[in-house]
């Protein structure tokens, strides 16, 4: 059999008018704003009209430590949303937007696959509506006001050496991570070393996807710590009176985007921070609107559950105040028996003594969703052909000790169909699970006890050590009256370690912090452990080798 590519079952799709899939959610033209036929923003101010209204049913999509085997929770998150309509259920579902680097880098395309798609899937891969384009914008204008204000007196008293603002792009390139800019003489600037970071990493994209409204967002935005003076005082932008012009650059990036799946349910796609550096989740704004205007809604957070998912609840749901009513955690037979050693090219061959030693990266996960987060969940098994039925059975046996059911999802290759069983089970979670959904740390914790907690309940490290420099900066973050602030984890996302090798559930580590940041206006405190860089580079092989367009405008090669 031949399988079609994601983007030929795309091209082949019959849309319908975005006009009418807002009719459907019962948006009025007044909040909707067309970008073509297919896409639209829809305006924030609609929340006004339902703020009576109750909240439908939110369920998060996550998945076990991701392998090169592939997990596939986006298409997961597509197929369930479909697979709840099929079943008469008013659902959508709200994702992140994908970030070119990723897109013409390793990964590819990032709006589902196969028959779970969200479409038009060119635009979305691709410049979208714009909204990455303007974050970078409002990015690179503090930037300048900040290299503006020194080379024309500086009269804040700017420290050079402690500017923490960099430029930022939507592409991967290793060269930009580290430079030195403001070379040619006097009238270029003063020299200093500088850095870009990737647009999706920059703390704008986090500041949109928490903000609550466009007030929230200016007051945000004035918050962004940018440098600090010679007696080691912060300078923000609202210092630089920079903050007003970058939400005027972010009014309309503010709006969510409103789209459609293949089988024309609709999708909010807006925002995308990643949740290796930053919180991983689409925006507060598209998640809430989702609620009102839908009974179910399926969204997801980035990488394995001990990174999207635990900024997904730690930081997005304290924030928004949000209470999850179940979980999917999205594993495949294939990637579990990775985490058991098992080389990329056997892993289509039956090895149980492979999948038990990677089984219990799987539980892991789901000890840590219900039983540190005291919320309902399901496994959801991506099927591939070749996994077996001894295979299947083993990961229903050991989930099944934790009380937790497995549905096979075969939505890439059956859409909605495929993923009917999965959507059953988890409306029975929402009925008859227990939500007793708490945070991993406190507010009133102090920033290293809210580091331990994660590190040690969810990743199951032993304890934490931290850098000299992280500790001076730990003790200026409390200094500033920040110790509230919810704590946003930089790790690797191979493993439930700061060492992408250590696969499976590792046993006997501690995590490094050697790096922390303030993200005072995104409210919360970054700390970076391992090899995390904010700039990522292309591989040897990047995927922009092989995407193209012809003459009449079609794309290939985009997954």
């Amino acid at each position: 059999m031949a399988y079609k590519s994601d983007i030929e079952i795309a091209q082949q799709a019959k849309l319908k008018p975005i006009m009418q899939v807002a009719e459907k959610l019962g948006i009025g033209e007044e909040y909707t704003e067309a970008y073509g036929k297919y896409k639209a923003k829809i305006d924030y101010n609609v929340l006004k009209e339902y703020s009576q209204s109750s909240d439908g049913k939110l369920i998060l999509v996550t998945a076990i430590t991701p392998t090169p085997a592939g997990e596939g929770k986006t298409t997961t998150t597509v197929g369930l949303g479909d697979a709840l309509n099929r079943l008469g259920k008013k659902a959508m579902i709200a994702l992140r937007e994908p970030s070119l680097g990723p897109v013409f880098g390793i990964k590819g395309g990032a709006a589902g696959g196969g028959y779970a798609q969200v479409l038009p899937m060119e635009d979305i891969n691709l410049h979208f509506t714009g909204d990455i384009h303007a974050i970078g914008t409002a990015n690179n204008l503090l930037a300048a006001m900040v290299d503006n204000h020194i080379h024309q007196g500086n009269v804040l008293d700017i420290d050079t050496r402690r500017i923490v603002w960099r430029r930022a792009m939507d592409m991967n390139d290793r060269q930009l991570r580290s430079m030195v800019n403001g070379l040619g003489g006097r009238g270029n600037g003063v020299p200093r070393e500088d850095g870009f970071d990737i647009t999706v990493a920059s703390e704008i994209m986090a500041i949109m996807c928490l903000a609550a409204d466009i007030d929230d967002l200016k007051q945000r935005l004035s918050r962004i710590i940018v440098a600090y003076d010679r007696k080691g005082k912060p300078v923000t932008a609202g210092m630089l009176k920079a903050h007003g012009a970058m939400a005027a650059l972010l009014k309309d990036a503010l709006k969510p985007n409103l789209v459609q799946t293949l089988e024309n349910n609709p999708a909010f796609v807006h925002g995308g921070p990643f949740a290796n550096i930053a919180h991983g989740c689409n925006s507060i704004i598209a998640t809430k609107m989702a609620l009102k205007l839908s009974d179910y809604v399926v969204t997801e957070a980035g990488f394995g559950a001990d990174l999207g998912a635990e900024k997904f609840f730690d930081i997005k749901c304290r924030k928004a105040g949000l209470v999850p009513d179940a979980v999917v955690i999205v594993a495949t037979v294939r990637a579990l028996k990775h985490h058991g050693g098992v080389a990329k090219d056997k892993l289509g061959e039956e090895n149980l003594e492979a999948l038990k030693k990677g089984m219990p990266n799987l539980l892991k996960h789901v000890e840590n969703i219900t039983q540190k987060f005291g919320l309902p969940a399901v496994v959801a098994i991506n099927r591939f052909p070749d996994d077996s039925e001894r295979e299947l059975e083993l990961i229903r046996e050991q989930c099944a000790t934790y009380g937790v059911d497995v549905a096979l999802s075969e939505v890439w290759g059956k859409g909605g169909k495929g993923g009917e069983g999965l959507a059953e089970k988890v409306l029975a979670a929402i009925e008859n699970g227990e939500n007793h959904f708490r945070f991993v740390y406190l507010d009133e914790d102090d920033i290293m006890e809210k580091i331990r907690k994660v590190a040690i309940e969810v990743y199951g490290a032993n304890g934490v050590v931290f850098s000299g420099p992280a500790i001076a900066a730990i003790k200026q973050a409390e200094e500033l009256g920040l110790s509230a602030l919810p704590v946003c984890m930089a790790k690797t996302q191979y493993s439930l370690s700061d060492n992408p090798k250590l696969l499976a559930r590792p046993e006997g580590f501690e995590i490094t912090v050697r790096e922390i940041r303030i993200s005072a206006g995104a409210g919360f405190i970054v700390a970076i452990t391992g090899d995390i860089m904010t700039m990522p580079g292309l591989p040897k092989v990047p995927a922009a080798e092989t995407i193209d367009v012809d003459d009449e405008g079609r794309l290939s090669g985009l997954f």
